[in-house]
């Protein structure tokens, strides 16, 4: 995914139709000279409604289309016929997608399954003919209702990558390269910080068919949770994934150190996140021996599922895959 295609965040003016009005119109034919009230009742104005699309992966395709308004209802007719609803516009989103008020920035809704649709910006509800208001002391009824104006506002479409297992780390800590060497996921890969700006997923293969979805999300600094480097940027994605894998490398000089730095991030930024199920995996081990690898076992966190791993090598993937699969279908 190109990073100048990546877009996570877009701010849009929304506006739905006008109901129609109601039509006042008496019955007339060539036997009935003063005919009672038929005037139908106006159409619908046009809704704004977003839908999930499983195939989106971002809304680069909303970026510049910064006014969506929908069509108006047209108004009653004679012989009791509703007018036309006005046609709604359907915005498509990715799933993950958050739906916001942009002067509130409360969170409407959000769009998590496939094919979902909700009623963004309701359209104004047509008016009523003078058919409905004939009484019997008033059989010819001179007026309708008019239609309800639609609504308009600016909203806001927030991006949350939907994946089972979020890799979280610092820069360097060998995110992109396992999940190239997992997936069929292109990420870009370098030997500097930051080399992932916007988050990259890949789908991993498993046993007997099976599968699961994993987020590369850009690099960790301390003190992320307050805008630094790509701060919340990336800590929204992390909100979704069921599992955190934290990726440490070997050559760290305090592994333990560094992954209370991680979860302090998490937890300052958002305390839910220290429910995820978590592992933890000591990367680029194929640099060390046996002997070192076991001194610095015994310096890891005791609180969490540890394993040393090797993208290059591959060393311990598959055990890695069966640890992450065993987690993702614990019993609730």
């Amino acid at each position: 995914m190109e990073k100048q295609n990546f877009v996570d965040y877009v701010k849009i003016h929304c506006k739905s139709g006008k109901g129609g009005a109601g039509s006042v119109h008496f019955h007339r034919d060539k036997n009935t000279m003063k005919g009672g009230p038929d005037g139908g009742d106006g159409g619908r104005g046009g809704h704004v409604i977003l839908r999930g699309n499983a195939q989106l992966w971002t809304l680069l395709h909303l970026k510049y289309r910064k006014h969506v308004i929908a069509e108006n209802g047209q108004g009653g007719t004679e012989r009791l016929r509703t007018g036309s609803e006005g046609e709604d516009v359907i915005l498509e989103v990715p799933l993950g997608t958050v739906a916001k008020d942009f002067e509130t920035d409360e969170v409407e809704f959000e769009i998590v399954e496939d094919g979902q649709e909700v009623i963004w910006v309701p359209g104004g509800r047509g008016g009523l003919g003078n058919n409905h208001f004939k009484s019997p002391t008033n059989q010819t009824p001179r007026h309708a209702q008019p239609g309800e104006p639609g609504q308009e506002a600016w909203k806001l479409l927030e991006l949350k990558v939907l994946a089972d297992v979020g890799l979280v780390g610092f820069p360097n800590a060998g995110k992109s390269t396992l999940l190239s060497v997992l997936s069929a996921a292109k990420p870009e890969i370098a030997d500097y910080p930051f080399t992932t700006l916007v988050p990259n997923l890949g789908i991993v293969a498993y046993r007997g068919h099976k599968s699961f979805i994993m987020a590369d999300i850009p690099g960790i600094i301390e003190g992320a949770s307050d805008g630094k480097g790509l701060g919340i940027r990336f800590l929204k994605h992390i909100e979704r994934n069921s599992l955190l894998l934290f990726m440490v490398s070997c050559e760290d000089k305090d592994i333990k150190t560094t992954f209370k730095i991680l979860l302090n991030e998490l937890k300052t930024f958002n305390k839910e996140l220290l429910s995820k199920q978590r592992i933890l995996a000591i990367t680029k081990s194929d640099l060390i021996d046996d002997e070192l690898e076991k001194m610095l076992k015994k310096e890891l966190p005791k609180n969490i599922q540890t394993i040393f791993i090797s993208s290059h090598t591959q060393k311990n993937l598959d055990k890695l895959k069966d640890m992450i699969w065993t987690e993702l279908n614990k019993p609730v």
